[in-house]
């Protein structure tokens, strides 16, 4: 029998590799970021509001809290456990950011497992819910390609510092975005005239100098040809792309594996043999998506997990690895990302 207590989004195997979990206490409190006259696609202005779930490092001492959030089906609420505390006095000191941005539909806590993970090796994190792109709130597909980069850079530049951004799906188009890579011009002619704006506002970003590191996982963009090898070569920010062998929505072969070759600057692909699009990013199902929800032709089960890898164990993996390469780009030690000896994944580098 299970009830909503099992939802443990901070659940390490005994296999897992050593890097999931560092040395701090973490906590956690609920933020709301405003920016002021944002441009809009039809090019007006309006004030945005970005609800950010915000992790950071702590020495108080407790058992971690609870994170009150909906399911998928974008109805039932759900409550969710981790190891943070909510509202704990932050430490003292100079902590790096990390900014995590969840895809299309998501929300703020459908990767908070990385974001207590990453806030104990002491980093800040702030996960963003994105308006329009999220389970109760999904606009149209255009309102994502044109916000998702300016609420991530908005952001970087509210909270501060050097800074790392981790980008799920959409996510990591944005990342990608963020971090330079230029527009195709196949894109810019095959596209509906919405897009054909919002490429052209996406098409010569120059990355922000506090910049140091992006995370893509399973990015979305390179199968549809949004970049090309002469734009993804522009790109020098280090990159860590996190990919599925399986993903059919974000394409293997023809999408993330052609965004590591062309790509430019250091960078890593992990690959999770057989793994789907969900490889890396969702949290653990919660029990309550197991069951059918009348509001989703699918059961709510199958946008947090895989077909073949323990969800747990790709967390954890994900995290591991994640450290090892933030720990080089945004600290400044150790040597990079790590895979030795885990089975069913590979890592390659150019660097």
């Amino acid at each position: 029998m299970t009830s909503s207590c099992d939802n443990r989004i901070d659940l390490i195997r005994p296999d897992a590799p050593p890097l999931v979990r560092g040395a701090h206490r973490v906590g956690v409190q609920t933020r709301v970021l405003v920016e002021a006259g944002r441009v809009q696609l039809d090019g007006s202005r309006a004030d945005r509001a970005l609800t950010v779930e915000f992790w950071y490092p702590t020495q108080a001492l407790g058992a971690g809290g609870r994170y009150d959030t909906l399911l998928r089906d974008g109805h039932r609420r759900i409550v969710l456990h981790g190891a943070a505390q909510r509202d704990a006095v932050a430490c003292d000191g100079v902590f790096p950011l990390v900014i995590v941005s969840h895809g299309y539909p998501g929300n703020r806590h459908l990767m908070a497992h990385l974001g207590e993970a990453l806030a104990s090796h002491g980093y800040r994190v702030a996960s963003i819910e994105h308006p329009a792109s999220t389970y109760d709130d999904k606009g149209p597909f255009a309102q994502t390609l044109w916000h998702r980069p300016l609420d991530q850079q908005f952001v970087a530049r509210a909270l501060g510092g050097d800074h790392a951004i981790i980008g799920y799906s959409m996510g990591g188009y944005g990342a990608l975005i963020s971090a330079g890579a230029a527009i195709s011009a196949a894109a810019l002619a095959q596209v509906s005239p919405d897009e054909a704006v919002i490429y052209a506002r996406h098409q010569d970003v120059a990355p922000d100098p506090a910049l140091k590191a992006i995370v893509p996982i399973g990015p979305w963009g390179r199968q549809k040809a949004v970049w090309d090898g002469a734009g993804l070569g522009q790109m020098r920010v280090p990159m860590l792309i996190m990919a599925g062998r399986g993903d059919d929505i974000s394409g293997y072969a023809d999408g993330m594996r052609l965004i590591f070759d062309e790509a430019a600057g250091p960078r890593w692909l992990l690959s999770f043999d057989h793994a789907g699009h969900n490889a890396a990013a969702p949290m653990p199902a919660p029990v309550e998506a197991w069951e059918v929800s009348p509001h989703l032709e699918f059961v709510p089960f199958e946008h947090y997990a895989d077909a073949v890898w323990d969800t747990v164990r790709m967390n954890n993996i994900a995290a591991h690895v994640a450290a090892g390469f933030l720990a080089r780009f945004l600290k400044g030690e150790g040597a990079g990302p790590d895979a030795t000896d885990i089975a069913g994944v590979t890592l390659e580098a150019r660097v």
